[in-house]
């Protein structure tokens, strides 16, 4: 399959600017790992005497949704109704984030309280806009036979409550989404006809069969069908990056796949057709979360039948706009609408 590079023109610009202006009307299910994004920020201004590493005189701890629950904070920002799924922990994490997601408007029946682990929570140490180091806090087995009967209940709960338009499922191998939840959840939606986006990690990476949409990283691709190149060799990884996407298709027939390569832009698989997408120069300060935008504005559009090559492109843009900010952040739709209206058009 040839691949080729895509032209922006303003049929393209019209489909995703709608689509954008109609996600008001949507509701989406996010089903995933949710997690806390803690950030303890300060001054570094002297190494210890007990060890060679700076010592942080820490003056604000901030703690903002992650994971899954970041994805659903993307979907937010761009107008969405939101139900979550999900699993915390019985503790103070795992309230503030379910209060932190009412408050905004989600519906959270869905979330499940486990007394037997706790709320997966990402620390992030900083100082002066620099990270210094993470420290994570998680159990990340798989729910057990009851907690992923549990879980489908809840997702259940959230279909039957409300009209669905999509389904978002956000893996970050954090157990949430065991492969007894994933094959549920895949029937229920197939019964439902509701069309199903993935962001995958490794674990359970070939079990995301027939889905709408399949947006694996370069990593995930790579670790996901064991491809193998050595860094640096262009060549063999474009090969490997084909050959990759071809088995893709041939073992979990997605409708299309959305491969996200980083500074290199993006690629996206549909009905034989293979576009890529060029990055757009930027001022990187933090890829954290990049990846939640890119599938929350992907299936936004997905779900208002916005051609797969243009809502590549667009979610290429907001992964992009969102690495210019510190720390994981939701896009400001304010900011993709601007970026997208002053994209140059070809014929």
């Amino acid at each position: 399959m040839n691949k080729t590079t895509t032209i922006w023109t303003a049929a393209s610009r019209r489909s995703v600017l709608d689509g954008l202006a109609g996600a008001s009307s949507l509701r989406i299910l996010v089903l995933g790992d949710l997690m806390v994004d803690q950030y303890l920020l300060g001054k570094v201004d002297r190494i210890s005497p007990e060890a060679p590493v700076p010592v942080l005189n820490a003056s604000e701890r901030d703690r903002r949704p992650g994971g899954a629950a970041n994805v659903a904070l993307n979907l937010r920002a761009l107008g969405c109704e939101v139900s979550l799924a999900g699993l915390v922990g019985d503790d103070d994490h795992g309230r503030h984030l379910i209060a932190q997601l009412g408050m905004e408007g989600m519906d959270t029946r869905g979330i499940l309280t486990s007394d037997t682990r706790p709320t997966t929570v990402k620390t992030r140490i900083m100082s002066g806009g620099q990270h210094l180091m993470r420290v994570d806090e998680e159990v990340d087995a798989d729910l057990s036979a009851g907690e992923s009967t549990r879980m489908l209940d809840g997702i259940r709960q959230c279909l039957d409550a409300e009209t669905v338009h999509a389904i978002l499922i956000e893996d970050y191998d954090k157990g949430a989404l065991s492969p007894t939840v994933i094959e549920g959840l895949l029937a229920e939606a197939g019964k439902r006809n509701i069309p199903v986006t993935v962001d995958p990690k490794f674990r359970h990476f070939d079990l995301y069969r027939g889905v709408a949409l399949f947006k694996p990283n370069l990593k995930e691709l790579k670790e996901g069908l064991g491809l193998q190149w050595e860094p640096g060799d262009r060549k063999a990884r474009a090969k490997g990056i084909a050959q990759g996407l071809d088995q893709l298709e041939d073992q979990m027939r997605p409708e299309a796949i959305l491969l996200t390569l980083s500074e290199d832009g993006v690629r996206i698989r549909h009905q034989g057709q293979d576009d890529h997408h060029q990055a757009h120069p930027r001022e990187i300060l933090d890829v954290s979360g990049a990846g939640d935008t890119v599938i929350a504005v992907a299936t936004v559009l997905l779900a208002q039948g916005v051609p797969p090559s243009d809502l590549a492109a667009a979610a290429n843009l907001a992964g992009g706009l969102v690495c210019e900010k510190p720390g994981v952040v939701p896009i400001h739709p304010a900011d993709l609408v601007r970026e997208i209206e002053h994209l140059p058009l070809h014929a």
